[in-house]
């Protein structure tokens, strides 16, 4: 018989199903309950009735499983610091979206050497989740893969869907049955329409193929996730200041969607430098101050230590760096600090 399908697929793996994941990695009844309160405070400061800002602040990507449970300790107790005023709530993203190629995050290749050995980097998601969300410390991570939500959903209390899967059709209808809020990020070059159409969509109920928990192909159907909105990432130029902001947040209002804003202190509203976070962190606070609390929240890339380092993916992850990113540069936790505790003595 002539080939006529998967010509240029090398092979498959069959990976274990969702459910049995789920059985052999069980989640707690007092984590269940700590997620579970994670996702009523993001919705209640999403609809205002929490007056709270939240906070979202982690690696760029997660690589180290000790270093990202140092830091989550730190952020734990940083969060009862501050949590009269401030909903702090742990970045903690497997998944990278990448222009051309380059390391796709811990769940495509958790080892960092060219393996791709997805099996364990799930497991290693979904146990790293579980202890976090066991110090009672609301977890968020980026949605790219359809497949992950149904090993790693059950421990989210916000996901975002980045600035290159916006538009997708595949990650709105996902987005529309996701049990928690999901933030859309304006696209790349800087553009609102993308993520606003995407909101829409995702609050509609929506039909399409994916898989069920036991890992086989099924018909989803949704009932629409009405806790959708937009996060403000920059582009071509920054987009967190007030005019920006405002003309968003009208726009919004005017196709009957949540007018709440989450601004991304980093990537191109920060020039990709580091550096440029805090002066953004602090600009969007003022602009609270000054009565803007529909900007709800706001998103650090922050770690243990400042900036980042190359990996080369190769077998070479002994000799990096511990708590310093291997992606997009980071502030440090003692500057991460910093931020916070101001923003907590300016807020009312």
């Amino acid at each position: 018989m002539k080939q006529i399908n998967d010509v240029n697929v090398e092979s498959f793996l069959t990976l274990t199903s969702p459910e049995v994941m789920r059985m052999e990695l069980p989640i707690p009844d007092e984590t269940a309950d700590n997620v579970l309160a994670g996702r009523r405070e993001v919705q209640e400061i999403l609809t205002g009735e929490d007056k709270r800002l939240m906070v979202i602040a982690g690696p760029c990507s997660i690589h180290d499983m000790d270093g990202a449970m140092e830091y989550a300790q730190k952020m734990k107790a940083l969060r009862e610091e501050v949590k009269d005023k401030i909903s702090l709530i742990m970045r903690v993203y497997f998944e990278k979206p990448r222009t051309t190629v380059g390391w796709k995050g811990l769940i495509n290749d958790p080892l960092l050497d060219s393996s791709y050995n997805m099996e364990e980097g799930l497991r290693r998601a979904r146990s790293l989740l579980i202890s976090i969300n066991a110090l009672g410390l609301p977890a968020a991570t980026e949605i790219l893969d359809p497949i992950t939500p149904q090993y790693i959903a059950g421990l989210l209390s916000w996901v975002a869907v980045g600035a290159r899967t916006t538009e997708s059709q595949t990650h709105r209808e996902m987005a529309s049955g996701l049990s928690m809020p999901v933030g859309f990020k304006n696209g790349t070059d800087g553009t609102l329409t993308a993520a606003i159409n995407a909101t829409q969509a995702a609050k509609t109920p929506q039909h399409f193929l994916g898989i069920d928990p036991d890992g086989k192909t099924a018909v989803v159907s949704t009932r629409g996730n009405r806790f959708c909105h937009i996060v403000l990432r920059g582009g071509a130029t920054p987009n967190y200041d007030p005019v920006s902001v405002g003309k968003a947040q009208a726009r919004l209002r005017e196709r009957g969607l949540l007018d709440a804003v989450i601004i991304d202190c980093s990537h191109d509203n920060s020039g990709q430098k580091y550096t440029g976070q805090a002066f953004v962190f602090k600009s969007a606070v003022d602009q609270r101050l000054g009565g803007n609390d529909r900007i709800v929240g706001l998103m650090l890339e922050s770690n243990l230590f400042e900036g980042n380092q190359k990996c080369k993916c190769n077998g070479d992850a002994d000799n990096l760096q511990y708590g310093v990113s291997i992606t997009d540069e980071c502030i440090s936790w003692e500057t991460t600090e910093k931020l916070l505790h101001c923003a907590f003595d300016k807020l009312p």
